[in-house]
């Protein structure tokens, strides 16, 4: 590879890094945002999780593409960053007449 691809290479993969550690970041403040008892708060949480997973999916691509590119493949685990979890609902909060 040439030094001008292999710099290219690196770049893509230090990208690619940082926008996995990124998207892990905010799914992680969304998951915060469901334990809001504002509804809309918790409603804002939960459609940016589904967003991060969105993203999340597209950078697979890119860790795959970027295995071929160079010859090592990540094990799969090492780039996922989302992971599904089933969600219970919380308890709606009671109104208290004063």
């Amino acid at each position: 590879m040439l030094d001008k691809e292999q710099q290219l290479t690196e770049l893509l993969g230090l990208t690619s890094r940082t926008l996995t550690h990124l998207t892990a970041a905010m799914t992680s403040m969304s998951f915060e945002l469901l334990r809001s008892e504002d509804l809309v708060t918790r409603s804002a949480g939960k459609r940016m999780i589904d967003r991060m997973a969105t993203i999340s999916a597209g950078l697979d691509q890119h860790w795959r593409l970027i295995g071929e590119l160079t010859g090592v493949h990540l094990p799969h685990e090492e780039t996922e960053t989302l992971v599904e979890v089933e969600m219970y609902s919380a308890p709606m909060p009671i109104a208290v007449n004063e």
